[in-house]
């Protein structure tokens, strides 16, 4: 079941680009030429008005993508200045040089003939391309840090071929390390081929690339035909993909929801058919996190929500909305009588709830045997507790923050705060993955590039980074939530992290900034309406 965009590492694009080179059906100059052309439209689109610009061409197919692009501009009245490297390039990039030098030259690549170019030049960096795998070397390195300073200090417009220059594709990690520190660019716009890369989405790519648009190169045939099923999609992308093979979100939330607000209510409707979700929260005074989830849970479109608290009851009142549930639920016995109810068909453990109150009761959670987020409180027991890690059920669904992965996977979180010396880095991606494959569960770290991971290898990418007041308190616990909500309604256990990641993000788009969690669920609604739901 997709709703996003296919994903490809470096790796599997310089795959499909060969498969498509081989036997001359789809020639490299081709594929060049296209790639050119689309960087070329985009720039005209951006700046209608032929200006003045810089071409960095790199050594290889990167700097080919820019010999292209040069002599497309300049048929439209472009003034530029092309600056590249005194080598002989691979065959297609090599006849794209011999074609710009017919009706322009070629300048050194270097910081001297960079700092000459006016102070009104539109930059473009065809230096280095996905598969750049150690960091910028000497005079190139010079060159791009003195790039990075025009690009974040001096506001010069730079364009993007593939990606910016140094940036890993694989992780979206800046390539260097200690004695080679990296030169991070801020490109105005990036324009990637075929697919989105996972340099785009995660870490310093979204900031690195700026706009970012994936043009259609006609490489789409040779990716279909691959024998293996992809494992790696965007969720919700935060730029324009044009790209048929990704479906309408409109029309595929109803079919992945599949019940209750997503669809026509049966005659013989009523609340236990959408699912029971159960919500563990803490003592009085405490509980506004574990409320928070139960108002996401109860919007998401579950049947009924229930609230359990510690045996004090009477102390937290009777604080909306009035439609949830509340059961006493003072230790872990309790919590096992109540479960023994077969109509609860999702559990919650950990917004709260209390360190202490967390570990008495999450032995049972995990023993439940139906699908649970463990949040918050839960991810803090269970990281005292290491060899309950191994133990988790496959329903089960983490959601850490960066700092609760590390204490749950600390060598795996070392090795991905590494320095990234060489390519391909090890991202989040794969961090993520080797963390479900370990605990046996979904795994969701949080952050502005969210990943979800399940135990079989599959993962999804979901990039918030444009919506920075999303990272406000309960905002989690909303998360949580809602995947809960979603997982009572009986959707799969990856379905359910990744569509209430999709909703949780979609709600605060609406919103806006000066956001606070208690505005989530309240959005939901709108959010439903404006999917069609």
């Amino acid at each position: 079941m997709l709703f996003g965009t296919e994903i490809l590492t470096t790796a599997q694009m310089r795959a499909i680009e060969s498969a498509a080179m081989d036997g001359g059906e789809l020639p490299g100059l081709t594929l060049m030429e296209r790639a050119g052309a689309a960087v070329a439209g985009h720039i005209r689109l951006q700046w209608p008005k032929p200006g003045h610009a810089t071409i960095l061409c790199g050594p290889g197919n990167n700097g080919g993508d820019g010999y292209v692009i040069a002599r497309l501009l300049a048929k439209v009245g472009w003034r530029l200045r092309v600056l590249g490297l005194d080598n002989i390039p691979g065959s297609d990039a090599g006849d794209a040089k011999r074609r710009w030098q017919e009706i322009g030259p070629i300048l050194p690549l270097t910081l001297a003939t960079l700092r000459e170019s006016p102070v009104n030049s539109i930059h473009v960096d065809a230096i280095f391309g996905t598969g750049l795998s150690r960091p910028p070397q000497d005079e190139i390195a010079v060159l791009l840090r003195h790039l990075s300073h025009l690009t974040r200090h001096e506001n010069t417009p730079l364009v993007a071929v593939d990606c910016p220059s140094g940036l890993c594709m694989d992780s979206g990690r800046w390539l260097g390390g200690d004695t080679d520190p990296p030169s991070p660019l801020a490109a105005t716009l990036t324009i990637g081929f075929d697919s989105p890369k996972p340099g785009h989405l995660l870490a310093s790519g979204p900031a690195a690339c700026g706009r970012l648009i994936i043009a259609d190169i006609g490489l789409r045939p040779w990716r279909e035909r691959r024998t293996r099923q992809a494992d790696l999609y965007a969720i919700w992308p935060r730029f324009p993909v044009h790209d048929r093979r990704a479906e309408p979100i409109r029309s595929v939330l109803p079919r992945m929801l599949g019940k209750g607000v997503a669809a026509g209510q049966p005659q013989d409707a009523h609340k236990y058919r959408y699912g029971h979700a159960l919500i563990v929260g803490g003592a009085a005074g405490q509980d506004g996190a574990a409320r928070l989830a139960a108002r996401a849970a109860i919007r998401s479109g579950a049947g009924l929500v229930t609230l359990g608290l510690p045996d004090d009851i009477t102390g937290h009142g009777r604080q909306g909305p009035d439609a949830l549930m509340l059961r006493n639920i003072g230790n872990a016995e309790a919590l096992q009588n109540l479960l023994t109810d077969r109509r609860i068909t999702a559990l919650c453990l950990g917004p709260g709830c209390g360190l202490r109150r967390a570990a008495d009761l999450l032995p049972t959670a995990m023993n439940a045997r139906l699908p649970c987020v463990l949040d918050a409180d839960a991810l803090s027991a269970l990281a005292q507790n290491p060899d309950w890690v191994g133990q988790l059920p496959d329903h089960c669904v983490l959601t850490p923050h960066e700092g609760e992965f590390a204490r749950l996977f600390p060598d795996i979180s070392r090795r991905m705060k590494k320095p990234a010396r060489h390519g391909p880095a090890y991202s989040r991606i794969d961090a993520v993955r080797e963390a479900a494959s370990h605990c046996n569960a979904v795994v969701l770290l949080k952050g502005p590039d969210s990943v979800i991971g399940a135990p079989d290898g599959r993962a999804w990418v979901h990039s918030a980074f444009d919506i920075p007041w999303l990272a406000t308190a309960g905002s989690g616990d909303v998360l949580a939530g809602l995947i809960t909500g979603l997982l009572a309604r009986d959707l799969p256990v990856l379905e359910a992290a990744g569509i209430g990641c999709l909703l949780h993000a979609y709600a605060a788009r609406l919103f806006g900034p000066g956001l606070i969690a208690d505005d989530l669920p309240e959005l939901l609604p709108r959010v439903y309406r404006e999917f069609g739901l």
